[in-house]
Order: C-alpha cells, then structure tokens, then sequence
C-alpha cells in the first residue's frame, strides 16, 4: 500500500514558491519604475532585500550553502543604501518629536527640517547611482535564476514549523533583559531578530489569514516602534560637535530622550504580548494549523 501524501507539505512548498517569487518581483520594481522617487525606490529596495534576506535564513537548511551566499550578498547590497537611509531617517525622527516643542522657535523648528531634508535628498540621489541600480538588478537576476532551480518541493509543513520556530526562539533571546537600560545596539539587535520573524510569518498567513494578518501587524507595529528609536539615535548623532544640529544640541537632546522611552516602553508592552508563549508552544500551534488547513483541503 502506498504511504499517504501529507497535503499539508504540498501547502508549504507552494507557499514558498509563491512567496519567492512575490519578493523578487517587488525587488525588481523600483528598478523597473523610471519615476520613482530616490527616497521610496531606496524604501522599496530595502525592504525587498530584508524580506528575501529573512526568507533565505528560513530556508538555508533545506537549500543549502547557496542561500547562505545569496544572503550576505544582500545583506551587502542593503548596506550600500544605509547612508541614504540614515538622512530619511533623521527627518522622520525629528517629525516623530511633534508638533509642539516649546524648547524650539518655528524657526529653528523650520530651518532644522530644511537642514534634515537637504541631507536625505542628498544622501538619496548619491546613493541611487545607476552603478547599484546594476548591481542590484544583477543580484536580483542571479537570485531568480537559482530559485529556479531549487528543490522548494521538498520544503514541507515540517521544515516550515521547524525554521519557524528557530526564528521565534532567536527573537525572544534577543529580548532585552532590562528595557530600562538596554543600549542601542541592543535594541538594534533585537529588531533585526523581530524583522526576520515579521517577514517569516507571511509564509504561513494562508493557514489562518485573519490570525496571522494580525500577527505580523503587530509584529510590524513593534519594528516601527524599535525602527523610531533608531531613528532617533540617528537625529541625536547629527547633535553632536561639528555636525549640522549642533546648534540645537542642548534643546534636542531631551527631547529624543523622552521619545526614545516612550517608544521602548510600547515596544516592551508589544513583546510581552507576541512572544510570551514558549518556543514549544509556538511550535505545536504552527504544526495544528498546518495540519488542519491541510484537512480542510483533502
């Protein structure tokens, strides 16, 4: 007698297809779009590389080394983009601080996001030469090429529930030990952790799509909340001796300092609710889903 066919291996492996194929057309886009701002062609870019980033890291032990390599070449790829990045980033920080800011007149509050803006449009147009639009093409051509040729078949429920749970297990070590006092880099740490899992979660979203839309929406509410403290720590940077905020140095740094706590303590709030269960039972409730959308189908 022949051995029953799990349907539920058969959902995994053509969610994964999907998913692939759905990330390097979303990659290709901004290459592919002539009138694209600098600032959402490098948004977009990035964010396609992050999610072909964290789904490589998923599915390294069932490829193999190739995913390891096509991974750190994005991850270079990304990092050629930072410095555009960082000058958005200060802009946004310094809209995060609000509109009321006694500390600053309208024109300083004024000639600050002007001196904000020039630098990330700045930043932008040098670091969106047609040079890395090539190269990125050419990463992302090489990319489809080997996905092609991949045994995503043999990625079943089973592989998926495992890699899931990895990066589940990774983001709560990363969890810092005392949110009062955690670092920048320690939060950095921990939001590239949440990052990798938010764009995992979208493999299984068909399980149980009102669950998991939620899910990754809180997960995602929680990476903008540790993304803002980035942010902020890239305003305060521009604060110091002889850079373009110096000036408002003495005025800012409260400021970002009072921001900075309010978005820790919701990040520390949206934690404790995505990742309180244990790792064990993160990993049982992945494999019943899997289970029984497979049934639902036979």
């Amino acid at each position: 007698m022949s051995r029953k066919t799990d349907p539920s291996e058969h959902l995994a492996s053509r969610a994964l297809a999907a998913l692939l194929r759905d990330i390097l057309a979303s990659g290709r886009k901004p290459l592919d779009t002539p009138d694209m701002t600098d600032a959402v062609a490098v948004h977009d870019l990035r964010k396609a590389l992050k999610r072909w980033r964290a789904l490589l890291r998923l599915i390294a032990p069932v490829v193999g080394q190739e995913a390891d390599a096509l991974r750190l070449e994005a991850r270079d790829v990304a990092r050629l983009m930072a410095t555009a990045r960082d000058g958005r980033a200060a802009l946004e920080a310094f809209a995060d601080l609000g509109e009321d800011l006694p500390t600053l007149s309208p024109r300083s509050r004024a000639t600050i996001a002007e001196r904000l803006a020039l630098i990330g449009a700045s930043a932008e147009a040098a670091t969106l030469t047609p040079a890395l639009k090539e190269q990125v093409s050419a990463t992302l051509a090489r990319a489809a090429l080997v996905v092609e040729r991949w045994p995503t078949t043999s990625f079943g429920s089973t592989d998926a529930t495992k890699q899931l749970t990895a990066t589940y297990r990774r983001v709560r070590a990363a969890v810092p030990e005392d949110w009062s006092t955690a670092d920048p880099e320690t939060l950095h740490g921990f939001r590239q952790r949440v990052v990798e899992h938010r764009y995992q979660m979208e493999l299984v979203e068909a399980l149980w799509p009102k669950l998991i839309r939620l899910w990754i929406s809180e997960a995602q509410r929680l990476r903008d909340r540790l993304g803002a403290h980035q942010d902020l720590v890239v305003l305060q940077r521009l604060t110091e001796p002889h850079q373009p905020l110096a000036p408002w140095r003495s005025r800012l740094t409260p400021l970002i300092a009072a921001r900075q706590a309010a978005h820790v303590a919701t990040a520390k709030r949206l934690t404790g609710r995505l990742f309180a269960e244990k790792p064990k039972g993160f990993r049982q409730r992945l494999a019943a889903l899997w289970k029984h959308h497979g049934e639902d189908r036979i």
